[in-house]
């Protein structure tokens, strides 16, 4: 198992960028790239995973945990006695989605072979704290002891979503 503690990670608006070439022959098309700021942000993630001691990415299935700080606010205690316990819902933060994106991204190719090998993935945002922005990650193995064991029983069909 592997657990990392990250920078803050940039949003997806800024992480990715879009470019419209224009050939001298042939019709028009558009690119995606990595903007400066997302290639920073992947180096210091890569800094710190070598730092951590994780220096092969983990190889099939993986499950991926990560827990999003927003920076707390110098005014927080103020929050806190206006909105109670949900004055978090107040700090400026980027969405659970975006982050999870960047931070996959991010760590593909060190700490997991490919996004295709996350097989389970949870977040969840934290409360701002003393310890400043970050997002905490955990990845560890979803591997099957026994893959495919039991395919020739016959299992009624039943959609994961009504169960």
């Amino acid at each position: 198992m592997i657990t990392v503690t990250l920078p803050y990670p940039v949003s997806a608006n800024r992480y990715w960028s879009h470019r419209t070439v224009k050939p001298k022959s042939g019709p028009s098309f558009t690119t995606t790239f990595l903007t400066a700021e997302a290639k920073a942000y992947k180096a210091d993630v890569k800094h710190l995973l070598y730092a951590s001691g994780v220096h092969k990415a983990m190889e099939g299935r993986v499950r991926i945990d990560i827990v999003l700080y927003a920076k707390r606010p110098l005014d927080w205690q103020k929050r806190q006695r206006q909105y109670g316990a949900e004055w978090d819902n107040t700090v400026q933060r980027i969405d659970l989605d975006n982050a999870r994106k960047c931070v996959y991204d991010s760590l593909k190719e060190l700490a997991f072979q490919d996004d295709f090998w996350v097989w389970k993935d949870s977040g969840e945002v934290g409360e701002p704290d003393a310890h400043g922005a970050r997002v905490v990650v955990r990845i560890s193995s979803a591997s099957l002891a026994q893959p495919q064991a039991g395919l020739d029983l016959v299992v009624p069909a039943v959609d994961p979503l009504e169960a």
